[in-house]
């Protein structure tokens, strides 16, 4: 006879279940939890009270990739984008009831374009993407303008004084802050060769990014020849640092390897991050942790293939992240929550 505690867990599938979701090695994660079951489902970020997430999913009946929102524990999910186009990187607006988010389906409704792989492994770069903000109330929904290009990646500071993102509005892949309308627009980043992927840390003084600098001039020609077409290649990503208004810059990784989606604990000290460092294939994508001086990198996840996108409650007690883990079909991913064990 199965015990109470499996019972319930058999009719519960959120339940904490580190039995099966966590490998021996991941010490610093207790009571994981998986939020979603099947597709594509990645770059779930909290709200500021942390009792919400949105995120973004590819499912079989979707044209492309949609914007979600549900509950902390899984519960109350609903699609909050048109359903029509592609869309990303969506983030809660503080202090209201209004999310931001990346679509084109303001120019088309249809799927957005794929990689041209024989290329390599390149990312898009969708010249039609912009920032958009909605209601969750009325649903009322308005572009914020900010130029041409591709306007993606965009996280806000805590206090709602400003959002940062990335763009190529200028010729180049760079991060830049603006205010929430669109006013007050600053280039952060100057130096050729992609910079990307920004997170304001939770108390909205520093800035966390991806970067890959121009290394000589065959490097440069191919990163412009694939930029004109919309393209980037990501072979070779470090983690940098700055302050929210683009000073003090610095480098925190040296691995070589691509590594992203870098967020700040909130004591200031560490950084979260994902990486293919030490995997000679390049394929297999883990989460670490840094501390902001480059010292004491330690590895914290240890499944196979892919978990990425990491990112801390406010208060440091839960970490949220995009796992390859434990999918019904090969290659899903989907979004877990657990308890952070220092």
């Amino acid at each position: 006879m199965l015990t109470l505690s499996l019972l319930l867990l058999a009719q519960d599938p959120m339940a904490p279940n580190d039995a099966l979701h966590r490998h021996p090695d991941e010490v610093n994660l207790k009571n994981i939890r998986q939020l979603t079951f099947t597709g594509q489902n990645a770059e779930a970020y909290w709200n500021l009270a942390g009792d919400k997430i949105i995120y973004q999913s590819t499912q079989e009946d979707y044209v492309d990739e949609q914007i979600l929102i549900m509950n902390a524990d899984g519960t109350g999910k609903r699609m909050i984008s048109s359903g029509k186009g592609r869309h990303t990187c969506g983030y809660f607006v503080p202090g209201t009831n209004d999310v931001v988010f990346s679509a084109t389906d303001w120019k088309d409704p249809g799927p957005g374009m794929k990689a041209d792989m024989s290329q390599g492994y390149v990312w898009v770069v969708n010249p039609w993407y912009r920032i958009f903000r909605v209601n969750l109330d009325t649903g009322e929904r308005r572009m914020i303008d900010l130029g041409s290009g591709y306007f993606a990646e965009t996280t806000i500071a805590p206090d709602g004084s400003f959002m940062t993102f990335t763009s190529d509005r200028d010729g180049d892949l760079q991060i830049y802050r603006a205010n929430l309308d669109g006013t007050n627009l600053q280039r952060l980043t100057d130096e050729e060769g992609y910079d990307g992927g920004p997170f304001v840390s939770w108390d909205g003084k520093h800035i966390v990014y991806r970067r890959a600098p121009i290394m000589d001039e065959e490097h440069r020609k191919d990163y412009f020849d694939l930029l004109s077409r919309h393209m980037v290649r990501p072979g070779k990503l470090e983690i940098w640092i700055m302050d929210a208004d683009g000073k003090n810059k610095r480098q925190v990784t040296r691995l070589g390897a691509a590594s992203f989606a870098p967020f700040l604990h909130p004591d200031g000290k560490r950084i979260i991050f994902s990486s293919n460092y030490g995997d000679p294939t390049g394929r297999e994508f883990d989460l670490f942790i840094i501390n902001v001086d480059g010292t004491g990198l330690k590895r914290i996840t240890h499944t196979p293939e892919f978990d990425g996108f990491p990112m801390f409650s406010r208060d440091g007690k839960r970490l949220i992240w995009a796992s390859n883990r434990n999918g019904t079909n090969k290659g899903d991913t989907n979004v877990f929550v657990c308890d952070w064990v220092d």
